[in-house]
């Protein structure tokens, strides 16, 4: 009987997904199987976005607001506004390219005045000392960051779908939904959004560090986003692959999904998230505000492969992380992955680890100063061991002090189905998360 359990479950688990698979060659919104996910709602009980009327994102788009994306521009203007919208991306668009299309380099959208050999030599700690660059300099350089902006940051409005048509790709687009409610993205590979001239916080850290300002996606302020079947990448510039200075990585890359400053009722879900730093924020600061209340996400059934941190790391938020694969293939630079912050209620459920060898199991929790995490049923594997049950919190207040208490005081009652035995999740998530496994 346990076993038929088990093998319902997953079967449940792929049943729709796999069913949809099976489609022709080429897509387009005329095709059954498009059309049929670009008007898609969220379903119903499907973790926080699904709270109250849910998210349906453009499913009432009329006709004329059902559109076909090949570039830069078209995707600017078609994401625009709140009119409900079907927004169909197709081919890679980039977001570093000019008004015709052509690409940019870095130096190409920096200010005459900026240069970074300039940047270095002028704000060097040796030199400057630890305190924030300013002056012309940093000035320019700014400006160097605010022309890149102008060609990468696409504002999402309200009540928009956007699927990525069969190898949809972002490359270098920032995606920012700020003050907005009522988004599905769906089916596209995010790739290196990079930021070519980030900032210098000599005193971020003991020894300073370089903070990126753009994300893959940023929820800001907004409502109701559902986040579903998409691959992030930084693609052939990986953080790892980054320069040195000032002794710190040359940090290009911020966050792959980022959810801040108050937003509300997010479901993340059949994602890959790949060889990244920073990969999920949840919440703004350690300064109660807007995030108080606030914060309502759910994370189920994504992968995590190769993550340093952040996955993810919360503030304030009641946090559902459940059925979850995470891969951490090598102990350095690697450095934690549920983030335990100020006022956070991460609760996570059945979720499967795969610990490299030598990678530490006590080193997949860390308190930012947060004081509870409710853990269940999270099974891991370690090198070439076969998987069992364990408590990562438990290892965690093992070697730690002080302890976080296990119980972070409220229990889920929005999930997508029943929640998968841990074991099964790797055949799960490897069959079904990422771009390119809906039928388009």
């Amino acid at each position: 009987m346990r076993f038929r359990s088990l093998a319902a479950a997953v079967a449940g688990a792929l049943l729709l997904p796999v069913a949809m698979v099976a489609t022709s060659a080429s897509a387009s919104p005329r095709d059954a199987f498009a059309e049929r996910i670009g008007r898609q709602a969220l379903p119903a009980g499907d973790g926080w976005a699904a709270f109250g009327a849910g998210t349906t994102g453009g499913a009432a788009a009329t006709p004329e607001n059902v559109v076909v994306v090949d570039d830069r521009a078209e995707l600017i203007a078609a994401v625009a506004g709140d009119t409900p919208a079907i927004v169909y991306v197709r081919g890679t668009i980039r977001g570093n390219v000019d008004d015709s299309g052509a690409p940019l380099s870095c130096e190409q959208v920096a200010d005459p005045a900026y240069s970074l050999d300039a940047f270095l030599a002028a704000y060097d700690p040796a030199v400057w000392g630890r305190v924030a660059p300013s002056g012309p300099l940093e000035e320019a350089r700014a400006r160097s960051a605010a022309n890149q902006s102008a060609r990468i940051r696409v504002n999402v409005g309200s009540n928009k779908t956007i699927v990525g048509l069969r190898g949809a790709t972002l490359n270098g687009v920032f995606l920012r939904l700020d003050g907005v409610s009522n988004v599905i993205i769906r089916n596209l590979t995010h790739e290196d959004t990079r930021d070519c001239f980030p900032v210098w916080s000599p005193t971020d850290g003991g020894t300073g560090n370089w903070n990126a300002a753009y994300d893959n996606i940023w929820i800001r302020n907004s409502r109701h986003v559902w986040v579903d079947h998409n691959t992030f990448t930084d693609a052939d510039n990986p953080d790892s692959a980054q320069p040195l200075y000032f002794g710190r990585p040359y940090q290009v890359h911020d966050g792959q999904v980022d959810i801040t400053n108050g937003s509300n009722y997010v479901t993340v879900s059949y994602n890959r998230f790949t060889n990244h730093d920073k990969t999920m924020l949840i919440g703004s600061t350690n300064t109660p505000g807007v995030d108080v209340g606030a914060l309502k996400v759910t994370l189920h059934h994504n992968e995590f492969d190769g993550s340093v941190q952040r996955a993810p790391r919360v503030r304030f938020g009641q946090v559902d992380v459940y059925n979850n694969l995470y891969r951490v293939p090598v102990a350095d630079p690697y450095e934690y992955g549920w983030g335990v912050g100020v006022q956070s209620a991460i609760y996570a459920e059945n979720n499967y680890v795969a610990f490299g060898p030598g990678v530490a199991p006590d080193a997949f929790v860390y308190d930012w100063g947060g004081t509870a995490l409710t853990e269940k049923g999270t099974w891991a594997r370690v090198g070439r061991a076969l998987p069992r049950p364990v408590s990562l919190l438990a290892a965690y207040n093992a070697t730690h002090d002080p302890d976080i208490a296990g119980d972070a005081g409220w229990v889920p009652t929005l999930r997508a189905g029943p929640v998968l035995p841990a074991p099964a999740v790797p055949l799960v998530v490897e069959i079904l998360a990422g771009a390119g496994r809906l039928p388009l």
